[in-house]
């Protein structure tokens, strides 16, 4: 099913061209002009810079020469590494490629019609939830020799890179706002995914053989899925970015890997490597060059010893400048830092191996007729996990850093790790860590502080903060989804709306986000009232996005993306990924809407949760446990459990609220045993509950049914009850 096409700024590539045509001219951007405000906008362009258009550079340019790959891509003076390794996986899949360079054979220079070139491209990239067309003008920065500044070929009239290139650097404001970035955020851009960064401790990698293999199944087996992995090594305190390894490994540099083998190998290299079996990985250097000077290096002794013909049999082969190969050991010892790509495409067909998409936009916004207001100081009872240092994110890179990249591990202390085991909290990339990010407010006036705090509690703001703000948390936006399967794993992505584009302006540091999932009662149709079982909780980072991996048993969910800080605004996209079908949406009343057919009764008065917890004894003695199930009612509603399969003590585990008119009237717990021909009663609770009443525990006996006189065990439950409707 295609998606939307949204057009940037209004321009429309096929009403500009077909107008440039009738009139013979060639196009000129008025949006994005040659000029230093599209360059830079904190330093000076080179002397003797120029804007030059393709024809002027060289005879014969074309769009693609020999069609697409990642030689086709070379870093130029631009520190944007991270968006050219991005490029370069992109390269590698024609379906992701033509997505975003649309109608690629129509826009190629055609010798034979000089008449139908008017001197206009435009590319596509994905943005909060929709594909996004950037149109642009063939003007291009170049030297005083008349070479390409920024991103180029290896083939001197290829001008795909550079016009891409352009394009993203449009999008995101001027050249200069794609210094230094986060790869992640380039593969989502390119392609619609979700890039989950994965932090790897390279002494526990290098010493225990079982957990590199199991990362290298994960990433052999992303990469058959056509997922793009980029890898990074996170430079220590102390080290500069960019230094060079002894190895000839680039601190802080994004590489790509664009292949992961197995391979068997011959009689002649059992002396030199020890074994038969070989696990290898294919990098891409951006700047195209082969950097690794270790094992399977250019030059060797492994290659001497391996023959052209044998390597291609082993798969070992290199397509492109900048490729090499080396031991996934070798990988583990050197490289701190993995981004995983996946890619999801959403269609009404799946088969079962695949990922179900469904996402929500949203938006962290002050209460009506309020304006939005700054973050709120940060406290020390608001802190969560250990205190983080702010990384600096300005001057700490030369013209080709990726001043995010170097740090990309450190947000993972509490998020997907291999080999480790962390339990703090951490900022990711040279994106800081969330506490980082509140200490920087701890110099507002506190007596504007207290008014916007004041502001903040006002229930209609949908801005709350963390969970460390609990005043204020459950004023967040809310979304509800339901688990239907034991033990189903969701992928949860939360995504801000990007601000790089105003880094112009001083306003381009992306907010501190991330989220909580809360276990809530099985019935429940409005927003949450009161906190309750955390279900998962994902880091708190400055990033584009947050993703989180984890296994929820069934039931029903409220996802609540926040901010870190009270008061901060913006847009984002939150999106949901499972092999099975879950519906998101969110919740917006305080209250559950009154039935049609109730509008004449009583409005309800007293809202009482009920946490059935398990049962007990409700076999008998030396038989098969039965097939059981509960059923709560109050008043006109029924909540039923799924079926415990010859369990004689079920943990149901099943929470439940009721919003009574008639709060006199009992409530009941029946105990059913599920039977071939007809279910059998097995015994029935009753429980009155007080007006006001907190977290009331309490065992209950059993009172036996029809057809299984006495008690029959016993049950166990909570229950907790409030005159005030919003309580819980």
């Amino acid at each position: 099913m295609p998606e939307r096409v949204c057009v940037f700024q209004g321009q429309c590539y096929y009403k500009l061209k077909r107008d440039c045509l009738r009139r013979g001219v060639l196009f000129k951007d008025p949006l994005f002009p040659p000029s230093p405000q599209s360059l830079f906008y904190r330093r000076s362009p080179p002397p003797g810079l120029t804007w030059r258009r393709p024809r002027e550079l060289c005879k014969d340019p074309r769009l693609f020469v020999d069609g697409i790959s990642t030689r086709d891509l070379h870093q130029g003076s631009l520190g944007n590494c991270w968006m050219v390794a991005a490029t370069s996986c992109l390269a590698t899949e024609p379906s992701l490629w033509k997505k975003v360079i649309p109608d690629h054979a129509e826009q190629e220079w055609n010798p034979k019609r000089p008449d139908l070139y008017a001197g206009i491209f435009h590319f596509r990239f994905w943005r909060l939830g929709r594909w996004t067309d950037v149109v642009v003008d063939d003007r291009l920065p170049t030297s005083q020799e008349g070479a390409l500044l920024f991103c180029r070929s290896a083939t001197p009239r290829e001008f795909w890179s550079a016009l891409l290139e352009k394009a993203y650097a449009k999008l995101n404001g001027c050249y200069e706002a794609l210094e230094g970035g986060n790869t992640a955020e380039a593969l989502v851009d390119f392609t619609g995914g979700v890039s989950e960064p994965l932090s790897l401790d390279r002494g526990v990698l290098t010493m225990h053989p079982d957990q590199r293999r199991a990362l290298f199944q994960t990433l052999a087996r992303a990469h058959s899925r056509q997922a793009l992995i980029t890898c990074s090594i996170r430079p220590a305190e102390g080290e500069k970015v960019e230094s060079v390894l002894d190895c000839g490994l680039v601190r802080g540099h994004a590489y790509g890997i664009t292949a992961v083998r197995k391979v068997r190998l011959g009689e002649k290299l059992l002396g030199v490597c020890g074994t038969s079996r070989v696990h290898m990985v294919r990098m891409r250097n951006p700047w195209g060059t082969a950097d690794w000077t270790g094992a399977w290096s250019q030059g060797s002794q492994q290659w001497q010893l391996v023959g052209r013909s044998e390597r291609e049999k082993m798969g070992l082969t290199v397509r492109d400048v900048g490729e090499f190969w080396m031991e996934f050991e070798d990988f583990c010892r050197f490289f701190t830092d993995v981004v995983v790509c996946r890619l999801a495409e959403r269609s009404l067909l799946w088969p079962g191996s695949h990922w179900r998409e469904v996402r929500c936009r949203g938006e962290w916004a002050p209460a009506p007729g309020q304006p939005p207001g700054g973050a709120l100081p940060h406290t020390a009872a608001g802190s969560q996990g250990d205190r983080r240092r702010d990384p600096s994110r300005e001057g700490q890179r030369g013209l080709k850093g990726n001043r995010k990249e170097d740090r990309l591990g450190e947000r993972q202390r509490d998020g997907p790790s291999w080999g480790q085991r962390d339990g703090g909290r951490g900022g990711k990339g040279g994106e800081r860590s969330a506490e980082g990010a509140g200490r920087e407010s701890q110099s507002k006036d506190g007596a504007a502080a207290g008014e916007q705090w004041d502001r903040q509690t006002d229930k209609r703001s949908r801005c709350g903060g963390c969970i460390n703000h609990r005043d204020t948390f459950l004023n967040n936006p809310q979304f509800m989804f339901e688990v239907q399967g034991e033990g189903d794993e969701v992928l949860i992505c939360l995504q801000q709306e990007d601000r790089r584009i105003r880094r112009r302006e001083g306003n381009g540091e992306n907010l501190p986000i991330g989220f909580e999932v809360l276990r809530v009662e099985v019935n429940r149709t409005s927003r949450v009232q009161c906190v309750g079982e955390q279900a998962a909780s994902s880091v708190y980072m400055d990033s584009r996005s947050v993703a989180l991996r984890v296994t929820l048993g069934p039931g029903r969910y409220a996802l609540l993306p926040t901010t870190f800080q009270p008061g901060a605004t913006g847009r984002f996209l939150l999106r949901l990924f499972s092999h099975s079908h879950i519906r998101l949406r969110e919740l917006k009343e305080d209250l559950p809407p009154p039935s049609v057919w109730l509008c004449c009764m009583a409005q309800p008065c007293v809202v009482t949760t009920v946490h059935l917890r398990r049962a007990s004894g409700v076999g008998q003695p030396k038989q098969t446990a039965p097939d059981v199930y509960a059923i709560i009612r109050c008043e006109d509603e029924t909540i039923r459990t799924r079926v415990f399969k010859e369990d004689s003590n079920p943990e149901f585990n099943t929470k439940a609220i009721f919003y009574r008119r008639q709060p006199d009237i009992h409530i009941s717990i029946e105990l059913w045993c599920r039977g071939w021909l007809w279910d059998s009663l097995l015994g029935e609770a009753r429980l009155q509950t007080g007006d006001i009443e907190r977290c009331r525990s309490r065992v209950i006996d059993l009172q036996g049914g029809q057809s299984r006189p006495g008690p029959q065990g016993c049950i166990y439950v909570e229950t907790s009850s409030s005159q005030c409707l919003t309580d819980l």
